[in-house]
């Protein structure tokens, strides 16, 4: 396998080229329905047809430029069975043909071992990058695999409920890139030595399954913000996941507790550098083919079924909010069914005022309707403390919520602010009021809900 090189040293440049670079919006790609005959409700256009896509290089037009890939089909590829569809991204001066050979350890190593170990449930990509790299200028490389992803879907059956992602290096920063930006494309995500933030991350709220994988002599603290990030979007419990000592020749893998259903995060550490395929008790050694790597990252991205995960919450019931600190209920202030009356914590009543429902804005948000005023409630603006109120539905992002399972609970965190629904100063009392401020899970961040 290909052995980290000098050109690393780069990649301080490189980050602040991308930090330059502006981010455009990026459009999702196409669900196709399921073609008749094929039972898959998941499954994409291709279903059910002969195959338009072989094994081999493609080219296809992305952003009006030409780019490539290597596309693997699975040798007894099935027109009627939905396949897993997992891209490999290079590293920075690598190539997608390094990712589809595996290197120097050839087929146990390919696709970052995944290929090994699959059989025939699995479609492999390995793209090819603009300078062998990933600067993801104005969001240019996550369009490429939009693009990928739909041309893939329309020529072959994919299941797309299971897409993966996992690169090393700038193709780990690539693939946070995507689990940032593509959470509702991608059900799952590794990073192996991603350098903080270099391919940018435009989005960043939505939860996802992501796992990653870092040595600690090698700038470690980036790998642990990104992975941090996730922690908080898929309501995981904070802690200071346990890593390897120095000479230690190991790795610690934690499963973060605490997530919501169907969104896992793993942090695997292991005693060494700047590293894709790092080998147990054996110092400074790289073997795609015998590192502890290739199970784990199989395993994380297999244990995901075909069925999404379910929301915490269901569209058109009525909830009561129950703060977890204070066992009070979220309320509209006064009964008032004015634009701008604010919220806040009371004791439970039966009134219409203290119940709520859940609209549905897509891409994982709601926005919460009040049930006796038939208003949602909304964020006064982006800062920390900034009131809550309930207005008309205009669908805006200060009115769309992401509910995150925490085991019993939810939180509520604002889709323009990225901060969460709070009972001020973790106060008892009726009439506390109830704003908004940074994401922590703490008690008074947490609310029950309970059907009316």
């Amino acid at each position: 396998m290909p052995r980290c090189r000098s050109f690393f040293r780069s990649l301080a440049a490189t980050a602040l080229l991308v930090l330059a670079a502006s981010g455009t919006a990026q459009a999702s790609p196409d669900a196709a329905e399921s073609p008749a005959g094929v039972g898959i409700a998941a499954s994409t256009a291709g279903c059910g047809k002969a195959p338009a896509l072989a094994s081999g290089t493609h080219t296809i037009q992305s952003n009006g430029k030409s780019r490539s890939f290597i596309l693997k089909v699975p040798d007894t590829y099935d027109n009627n069975y939905a396949h897993r569809l997992a891209f490999g991204f290079h590293w920075l001066g690598g190539t997608a043909q390094q990712v589809a050979s595996g290197g120097s350890d050839g087929y146990a190593w390919a696709y970052y071992g995944m290929q090994s170990q699959a059989g025939n449930s699995t479609i492999f990509v390995a793209p090819q990058g603009i300078n062998n790299g990933w600067p993801n200028s104005g969001g240019e490389d996550v369009t490429f695999t939009d693009d990928m992803i739909r041309v893939i879907g329309n020529a072959l059956c994919v299941d797309t409920t299971q897409l993966f992602s996992v690169g090393f290096s700038y193709g780990g920063a690539m693939s946070y890139s995507l689990a940032c930006s593509r959470a509702t494309v991608f059900r799952a995500v590794a990073a192996i030595a991603s350098p903080n933030g270099i391919s940018g991350c435009s989005g960043g709220t939505q939860p996802i399954a992501y796992m990653g994988i870092h040595g600690i002599s090698d700038n470690i603290a980036g790998g642990r913000a990104q992975r941090d990030r996730f922690v908080r979007n898929n309501g995981c419990t904070p802690q200071n996941a346990p890593e390897p000592a120095g000479g230690s020749r190991t790795h610690i893998s934690t499963n973060y507790s605490g997530c919501r259903a169907g969104y896992p995060v793993v942090w695997a550490a292991f005693d060494g550098g700047h590293q894709q395929g790092p080998v147990d008790n054996c110092a400074g050694c790289e073997s795609g083919a015998r590192s502890w790597v290739k199970p784990e990252l199989w395993r994380f991205f297999t244990q995901f079924s075909s069925t999404p995960p379910q929301p915490p919450v269901q569209v058109g019931v009525n909830y009561r909010l129950v703060a977890q600190h204070s066992n009070k209920v979220a309320e509209i202030t006064g009964s008032s069914t004015a634009a701008g009356a604010l919220l806040r914590q009371w004791s439970s009543t039966s009134a219409t005022n203290q119940q709520f429902d859940f609209l549905d804005s897509g891409d994982g948000y709601y926005r919460v309707r009040a049930r006796h005023s038939g208003l949602v409630l909304q964020v006064a603006d982006s800062s920390s403390g900034a009131d809550i109120s309930q207005q008309p539905d205009t669908n805006a992002t200060s009115q769309q919520w992401r509910v995150v399972d925490q085991g019993g609970s939810v939180s509520l965190v604002n889709r323009q602010s990225g901060l969460a629904m709070d009972v001020w100063q973790v106060s008892t009392a009726d009439g506390a009021r109830i704003s908004q401020w940074t994401v922590s899970g703490a008690a008074n961040q947490r609310f029950q809900l309970q059907r009316a």
